[in-house]
């Protein structure tokens, strides 16, 4: 993409559109679409101003059952609250818990004890059967915005779904229990096909940008798992998925949460796109080492308080974070969503401003 000189008419505001968090995101008067921008930067590697999450648009349409059991289907019409919680595509039920704004898996009953018994126990899904043409007329209008469409495909494909078939501990056991291993492996080669079927039905019905796909990897402290065992068991089924978007011309995302900054070699060496860590991860050190191979979604280091900031210290912080993290060659994304309180109005204009100053020198 040719750059694209800044000109301060950009700050208007045209439009605003819902957040998250339950409140409004100002949409400027960009020089390109939003869905434009986010390809530039996560695909083309050439940003357009410093991404800050109001360029996507979440999309889990309930079609895939997954999204509904897990209380989480965004689409082109409202799912009501007395449907969440249910059958995932695998038959696992999982129930909905309100306090907790999301589902677990029902307990009591696991699918799976042994990872050796995953061909007599698991049963795969017929996605050939479900109405895609029905999910694709009504979501058509939902998709035809200028916001990037990014297709999230929940209760993970690799550990987190071994978690889902056998439970938590007994997964981590299987992980690297010498009699299970194999099975684990061939189990995990069988699910990517399966994500690798389902990426082609969404790409082949839906107007969609990108895919993000989850698989939480570690606790506040430290990972579950070693870096060896990531490596031989989950890495190249990791790649075979990030492989296959990317020859359909789309982004990866990987949503995985903990303290796992130990383990973004892996996430580098699959390939993917963008990682946005959670904030007990040490995400300026991330965006320094592998900001040339993955964009990384960076905590601000040097918070402020909204409430008693001045606008020109907000600015000035805007400013800051802007310089720190437009280094060429390296992607940053602002990670709103491990800091959403920073993101006033003076700091939201100035980040972006600053950012398409740098980005179209």
């Amino acid at each position: 993409m040719t750059k694209i000189p800044f000109d301060e008419k950009e700050l208007k505001v045209v439009r605003e559109i819902p957040d998250y968090f339950g409140g409004e995101t100002p949409v400027y008067d960009f020089p390109v679409s939003m869905r434009e921008a986010t390809k530039a930067a996560l695909i083309d590697k050439k940003p357009v101003w410093l991404l800050n999450g109001v360029e996507q648009q979440m999309f889990c349409p309930e079609v895939i059952p997954d999204n509904g059991a897990r209380g989480f289907v965004i689409e082109g019409k409202p799912y009501p609250r007395e449907k969440f919680g249910g059958k995932d595509m695998f038959g696992v039920e999982w129930v909905y818990v309100d306090v907790a704004g999301g589902s677990m898996v029902k307990p009591g009953n696991p699918l799976l004890e042994d990872a050796n018994d995953w061909k007599e126990k698991v049963v795969f899904p017929d996605i050939d059967s479900w109405d895609w043409e029905g999910s694709a007329e009504l979501n058509k209008e939902f998709l035809a915005g200028d916001q990037a469409n990014l297709l999230w495909f929940l209760n993970g494909c690799w550990f987190e779904r071994l978690i889902s078939f056998m439970d938590f501990e007994e997964a981590a056991v299987a992980m690297i229990d010498e009699d299970q291993v194999d099975a684990v492996k061939e189990l995990m080669h069988e699910l990517t096909s399966l994500y690798i079927r389902l990426v082609d039905k969404c790409v082949q019905y839906y107007d969609i940008d990108g895919f993000c796909i989850h698989d939480d990897w570690g606790s506040q402290r430290s990972p579950f798992f070693s870096e060896d065992a990531a490596r031989d068991i989950i890495l190249p089924e990791m790649k075979r998925f990030v492989d296959h978007v990317h020859s359909k011309g789309k982004y990866v995302e990987l949503h995985s949460c903990g303290h796992v900054e130990d383990r973004c070699s892996v996430f580098v060496d699959a390939g993917f796109d963008l990682w946005t860590p959670m904030a007990m991860n040490d995400t300026v050190a991330l965006y320094e080492e592998y900001g040339d191979r993955i964009a990384i979604g960076v905590v601000y280091d040097k918070p402020f308080d909204p409430a008693s900031a001045s606008e020109e210290e907000q600015r000035a912080a805007a400013r800051d974070y802007a310089e720190r993290f437009t280094k060429p060659g390296k992607i940053a994304y602002y990670s709103l969503y491990n800091a959403p309180g920073m993101m006033t109005p003076a700091f939201r204009e100035e980040l972006y401003k600053a950012s398409r100053e740098i980005y179209s020198k």
